[in-house]
């Protein structure tokens, strides 16, 4: 099994779509990374992962927002294609399996912590499942983690 682990923003808010009566969640996340060329001059390369997690408990779709960063792995595929300048181009999607919240929306300042939350789809028949920080749930505290 080849896995793909990503962690970025969401360039949009999300879409939550039906095919063949089954429910999912698309929505694409950039990651940009920042490096210096040969001769020492700053550049950033972003790179896109379009997104579907497929999915009958779409509660999550609420929280994936434009600015959101958020943790995401699962299934990679790239499709090539030839883009409208007729070059050869490729996209690079995801089949999610996991989704963690990270920080706050891009209009919260960041956050801190208190939005964090999982959601995983470990197997294709298996519903996925919703944890928060431990802060909001059992009435836990930060001190009542492991790490």
């Amino acid at each position: 099994m080849i896995k793909l682990q990503v962690i970025g923003n969401l360039g949009k808010d999300c879409i939550v779509n039906e095919v063949n009566g089954k429910k999912v969640i698309n929505f694409s996340v950039a990651h940009s990374e920042r490096y210096k060329d040969s001769q020492g001059n700053p550049k950033e390369r972003t790179t896109w992962v379009e997104c579907a997690y497929w999915t009958d408990r779409t509660a999550v779709s609420e929280y994936l927002t434009k600015g959101r960063t958020v943790y995401a792995e699962g299934t990679p595929e790239a499709d090539a294609y030839t883009n409208k300048e007729g070059k050869v181009a490729a996209t690079l999607r995801m089949r999610v399996q996991n989704i963690q919240l990270l920080g706050g929306n891009a209009g919260e300042g960041g956050g801190n912590g208190s939005s964090q939350g999982n959601v995983s789809n470990a197997g294709a028949t298996s519903a996925p499942v919703v944890n928060t920080s431990a802060s909001s749930v059992g009435g836990g505290t930060d001190d009542d983690l492991p790490f």
